[in-house]
């Protein structure tokens, strides 16, 4: 049978293995997945492959800088308490350095990278540290961002890494760019200012504005300048420079960096688990079924 990429792929969200491992396994089982896993747990990837169906939702983020460059990554696992254990930690740690220290272009890259000091993968680490807990653990997201001398990078990381956000801010100073990244952890807006906005995204609003029942039955230049308006205040909920900054409430966050002789250049923020659908289990079936 076959190897393709679609099979890869399949075998690959079974048991987070590398891409190149679960090719080997499926050239080595003639495509057979069930044979593949078996032979993955043969080699030492047992708990992997038993946890590959699982959804990993919780897990932490990390984000650091070194001289001109910074990365923010999230980790996931499968409960908070894993997260919050010895192993999981130093894992987000090497992850992090080594994909500031290389820069891959995406997650596969990322995941292939040779571990510094090892020769280990970060793929392989992953998979040893899962083994170790006993839960699917998996690289979500990451970004690397380079800056110039001129240039100043706010980092941050919220409770205990639930929330990371990373700033780049033009001028101004690295005290003024850690005080925007805090904002952006606590208030999280999804633009730096309107003009990024999606035109679609701002059509979709005035939509659901012009059909609020408030304004039925209104005159259509009424209803047109109410819509403007809140248009205008949605936009300056969703956007950074807009927003009341959240130590000064006199003033927006554009104010505020103009103050220091700033502008915000951009800003990531990555928060543990957002987007993802997280798996509900009650404890005394989970137990039951151990004991089974």
């Amino acid at each position: 049978m076959a190897v393709t990429a679609k099979l890869v792929k399949e075998l690959r969200d079974k048991t987070s293995v590398g891409m190149m491992d679960a090719k080997k396994a499926l050239v080595e089982a003639d495509g057979d997945i069930e044979k593949a896993i078996d032979l993955l747990r043969e080699k030492g990837m047992a708990k992997a492959a038993k946890k590959g169906d699982r959804v990993a939702a919780e897990g932490m983020t990390f984000v650091t800088t070194d001289g001109n460059r910074a990365a923010i990554v999230e980790l996931n696992s499968e409960t908070d308490f894993v997260a919050g254990n010895a192993e999981f930690n130093d894992l987000l740690r090497t992850v992090t350095d080594t994909i500031l220290l290389e820069e891959p272009a995406d997650i596969e890259a990322a995941l292939a990278l040779k571990v510094p000091g090892t020769d280990q993968t970060i793929n392989d680490q992953i998979v040893n540290t899962t083994q170790i807990t006993g839960e699917k653990i998996t690289l979500r997201r990451f970004a690397v961002v380079n800056k110039d001398d001129s240039e100043n990078f706010g980092a941050y990381t919220h409770m205990a890494g639930s929330i990371s956000a990373l700033v780049v801010l033009e001028g101004g100073d690295p005290e003024t760019a850690k005080e925007v990244a805090m904002h952006v952890a606590a208030i999280a807006p999804q633009y730096v200012s309107d003009d990024e906005v999606p035109a679609d995204v701002v059509a979709k609003e005035k939509e659901v504005q012009l059909a609020s029942e408030d304004l039925a039955g209104k005159p259509d230049n009424i209803k047109e300048k109410m819509v403007q308006g809140r248009i205008k205040k949605f936009l300056a909920e969703i956007t950074l420079l807009d927003q009341p900054f959240i130590k000064n409430g006199d003033q927006t966050v554009a104010q505020y960096v103009a103050s220091k002789n700033a502008k915000v250049k951009l800003f990531i923020r990555h928060q543990v688990g957002e987007g993802l659908e997280k798996q509900v289990s009650d404890l005394a079936d989970e137990v039951a079924k151990q004991l089974g």
